[in-house]
């Protein structure tokens, strides 16, 4: 008889640490990490193997995202790289657009004995397509093309135009029909927050849901500066986002976050799941969360179709504890050798700190009881 590992008292932390990324990602959400260009690991690891043989394939390539019509959205914009069909790299672009693709940065707990074929390094991409994802909204794409290191690694620049035909979107049309004191207020907030003028992009903020209530952007972009100090106020926030335009898909993550941590696991579910209707494909962190919340609900084939389908979006593994999720379910139905597998893959691509203790820990579990490999 199989022993029964005490795994769901360590559920809990799987998505603690998510707001500390998603902050990283999103300069106006929690404390400020200055964008994808600060935290790029461009110029930091270069393979001095591939620059002495001159091999083709840059060591890195950058490009830009814009709209056809209008100004970009604030937050950070997913751009994926797709091989053969699937991803295979995933980053965002910053404020005005920029993205990067570099090697991955070797700051892991331990190195990876086996190569991760869902991670490849930018020589790896020659060939592959680029292109952005923002509900609403369709993509142009790109083609990563051969060449040597000398070259120019701009790819070029990705273009963004509505799709009229999308349920949701990541535009609310509440800001169109918003009342024009409102917009003021609203566009005053936004060069605040991207001159990291946090306080007076609040107070803009509250000025502009103050003359119109029903501006579900403003109510959104608040709870994004509310959520660090006061995340109960930014939950409400959020809510009201929803409320004022439920098509709108930006606060359905954040509610879902926020509602987690308070293990309100059927609002979890209920956010995701409106996320997934409005956009069926869903993002790494929509499918991550509706697994959290799926699992902690009793749904745990659903959680666990969930849990790979994040994992299977997101290759650079932008949403670190989604295979820990994973990890944990399998070791709840008994598949101890699989859940270790992955736990020890986790160490390969995990910051340290507190949740790469707990894996560490969780892996000591799980070799109590699953043999070693035969010599």
């Amino acid at each position: 008889m199989k022993s029964k590992l005490p795994i769901a008292a360590i559920l809990s932390i799987l998505f603690v640490p998510w707001a500390v990324m998603r902050a990283q990602q999103n300069p106006s959400s929690m404390a400020n990490s200055g964008g994808a260009e600060a935290t790029s690991t461009v110029g930091k690891y270069a393979n001095m193997d591939q620059l002495m043989n001159k091999q083709t394939g840059s060591l890195q390539f950058f490009g830009k995202v814009a709209m056809a019509a209008g100004k970009l959205p604030w937050d950070p914009i997913s751009v994926v790289v797709t091989c053969d069909g699937a991803a295979r790299y995933n980053t965002v672009a910053d404020a005005k657009g920029s993205f990067y693709i570099v090697a991955p940065a070797r700051s892991s707990e331990v190195i990876s004995q086996k190569k991760d074929p869902n991670h490849m390094a930018p020589s790896e991409l020659v060939g592959c397509s680029v292109s952005a994802v923002v509900d609403g909204f369709t993509s142009t794409r790109l083609t990563i093309a051969n060449r040597t290191i000398e070259d120019d690694p701009s790819i070029g620049t990705i273009m963004l135009s509505r799709d009229e035909r999308a349920t949701g979107s990541s535009v609310s049309s509440t800001t169109e029909s918003a009342l024009a004191d409102a917009v003021k207020e609203f566009e005053k907030a936004h060069s605040d927050d991207l001159e990291k003028h946090f306080d007076s992009a609040r107070h803009h903020l509250q000025r502009a849901v103050g003359i119109d209530p029903k501006f579900a952007e403003a109510w959104y972009h608040l709870g994004q500066l509310e959520e660090k100090d006061n995340p109960q106020d930014a939950l409400a926030a959020y809510e009201k986002a929803a409320a004022a335009d439920p098509n709108y898909i930006p606060p359905y993550e954040p509610i879902a976050e926020l509602s987690a941590l308070q293990k309100n696991w059927q609002t979890v579910a209920d956010a995701t799941n409106r996320a997934l209707k409005l956009n069926p494909a869903g993002t790494p962190q929509i499918w991550y969360f509706n697994a959290v919340g799926n699992l902690n609900l009793g749904h745990r084939a659903q959680a666990e179709t969930s849990a790979e389908t994040s994992l299977s979006m997101d290759p650079s593994h932008r949403a670190p504890n989604t295979e820990q999720l994973l990890a944990v379910m399998m070791a709840g139905r008994g598949e101890y050798a699989g859940a270790l597998e992955h736990l020890r893959h986790c160490l390969t691509y995990m910051s340290p700190g507190p949740n790469v203790n707990v894996v560490k820990q969780q892996i000591a579990q799980l070799e109590k009881v699953v043999p070693p490999p035969a010599k």
